[in-house]
């Protein structure tokens, strides 16, 4: 992932400015440790610090089309930049970097090339023959990008608040699936499909289209210059992701360059339930595995770095993010600068477990909708900063356009979840991946239930975090919470103290309101607590907290679970 910042329209063209934004650019090094630029045309900047992995040698930013008068800075990865390369034979590319179609294809089309890009982005394109710009977000909101807008009737954008929260009046985050152009002043929304409308779908269930659209989105993903591995943590979604990327890995460039056998990275507490399921399906795919072990208070001592660096005060969030953290830690120090992963899988198939208590297909479906759509603010955030803070770059399958729009066309009865039938969560795409003449993963593993990140990495971190913030958030403090955070008020001590930390690096309300509504408990519990009445006297977001639901079989420093 790289950093972009840019400042349109600010009136100001003074050397002083320029300092300004390189000193804020810098805010976002993290993302980008290889190369940073900095295109200044009058009064608009666009800064850019750089992640190489594709082209590290050329593709420095920002990019231009072949006259310098498009100028872009962008955040991600085009998947099919070389298609789309074939489309414009009549430009000339000056660097091989997937990102310089961007300023080529607005050239060709105009604003309405959004829709041709495949990948992950966020990007600010200047179009200095009239100084208009225009500015873009991925479908999904895999990658993090922000605007604000300044006194001076500046516009800013950058892919972290860190980039803006101090020279805005005001700032929200952009949202996914949208452009912004300044000839028309506004957003609209460029990704529209199908399944945004909510309206229950009608489409058979066809396990082979299931699996070739998901192997086809992986496959894509392999696209790199750099050294790469995938995150497994023995579940369900990222040992399907290690398995067909073991499988395809041989005749890819990044096998020439770095060798056939892939590297998988796991992280948890010593005797976790994911550092065993972890091991044993790197055993099977016989892949090169890296463990990583941490204990309670290395995670607690690394909180306040977390929440500087995900820029959010969501309970579940922070609670995975900081094992992600410190894992993205170690990676990065072996050299490795991105992984494949599995998050998406449980939004987009309704695997978290109070999908058990969904009354009939409807609902189910409209709850899968709703979780995808407000991935940019929990999931996708996490795995984009946390990874992001240390240089290394997440890539994630199941948010695939392509394999999304496959997924969201099946009939919603197909993924109810009804345990008379032997159907658990997610059956359809365990079914699909059921390949008795060569399988993909052993049956324990491919039909293992579902663990949310933060438990699975071991039990005792959630009660461990619990138990901290008890110690330093007093019932006095919560009585009065209100009061202090009158905007969407902690109901929890752990709540609390994340919300004081998070408050101490982002005072602005603005950067409060970035965080959903109800994040200090789940944002899935207010459905839980309408589709079964029993989850009303459970507040936390914890998955194995759901009623009747988790089998508790890990095993965690000894203690049963």
């Amino acid at each position: 992932m790289c950093g972009i910042l840019a400042v349109l329209g600010c009136g100001d063209d003074s050397p002083a400015k320029r300092v300004r934004i390189l000193e804020l650019s810098r805010r976002l090094k993290h993302r980008g440790p290889d190369w940073s630029g900095l295109y200044q045309h009058g009064d608009c900047y666009l800064a850019h610090q750089r992640l190489a992995i594709i082209d590290p040698a050329s593709g420095d930013q920002p990019l231009f089309n072949e006259d310098k008068n498009i100028v872009v800075t962008a955040n991600g990865e085009i998947y099919n930049h070389e298609e789309l390369r074939k489309r414009l034979p009549n430009h000339k590319f000056r660097t091989d970097s997937d990102c310089e179609v961007i300023a080529h294809l607005f050239e060709e089309y105009g604003e309405d090339f959004v829709d041709l890009l495949d990948g992950m982005f966020s990007f600010v394109l200047l179009d200095t023959r009239d100084n208009s710009f225009v500015v873009a977000r991925d479908a999904i909101g895999i990658t993090s990008l922000y605007i604000g807008w300044g006194l001076d009737g500046s516009i800013w954008v950058s892919s972290e608040l860190k980039g803006l929260k101090d020279d805005c009046e005001n700032f929200e985050y952009f949202p996914p699936g949208h452009l912004y152009s300044s000839k028309s002043g506004g957003l609209r929304r460029w990704y529209n499909p199908l399944w945004f409308s909510e309206a229950v779908p009608s489409s058979p269930y066809d396990p082979i289209a299931v699996r070739s659209a998901f192997e086809m989105a992986v496959i894509k993903r392999l696209m790199t210059d750099v050294p790469f591995g995938v995150l497994l943590s023995g579940g369900l979604d990222s040992s399907l992701v290690a398995s067909i990327t073991a499988r395809h890995l041989a005749g890819t460039r990044a096998a020439k360059q770095w060798g056939s056998q892939l590297h998988s990275f796991c992280v948890g507490i010593e005797g976790s339930s994911d550092l065993k399921a972890a091991r044993e399906v790197a055993d099977y795919l016989g892949t090169i595995h890296h463990e990583s072990t941490f204990t309670v208070q290395d995670g607690i001592d690394t909180i306040e770095d977390v929440i500087y660096h995900i820029e959010t005060f969501d309970v579940t969030t922070i609670r995975a993010s900081t094992p992600m953290f410190l894992m993205a830690r170690r990676i990065k120090a072996m050299g490795v600068k991105m992984v494949i992963s599995g998050e998406g899988s449980d939004e987009v198939f309704g695997g978290y477990l109070y999908f058990h208590k969904a009354p009939n297909k409807e609902e189910f479906h409209r709850e899968t909708c709703r979780k995808i759509k407000a991935l940019h603010q929990y999931d996708c955030l996490r795995a984009n900063k946390a990874t992001s803070a240390w240089g290394l770059e997440v890539r994630v399958p199941f948010l695939d356009k392509e394999f999304i729009d496959v997924a969201m066309a099946i009939d919603p009865q197909w993924k109810m979840i009804k345990p008379e039938e032997g159907r658990i969560e997610k059956w359809i795409l365990r079914k699909a991946f059921d390949d008795e003449e060569r399988p993909y993963l052993p049956k324990h593993i491919l039909y293992r239930q579902k663990e949310q990140f933060s438990d699975g990495v071991g039990y005792s971190w959630i009660d461990g975090l619990k138990a901290h913030a008890a110690e330093h958030v007093s019932d006095k403090m919560m009585q009065n919470a209100a009061h202090i955070f009158p905007h969407n008020t902690p109901s929890s001590k752990e709540a609390y103290y994340y919300r004081m930390i998070f408050d101490k690096y982002f005072p602005q309300n603005s950067a409060s309101v970035t965080v959903p509504e109800g994040a200090s408990v789940a944002c899935s519990t207010a459905k839980a607590v309408e589709w079964d009445a029993s989850w009303s006297s459970n507040l936390d977001p914890s998955g194995r907290a759901v009623l009747g639901v988790h089998q508790a079989d890990a095993v965690d420093n000894g203690n049963k679970t």
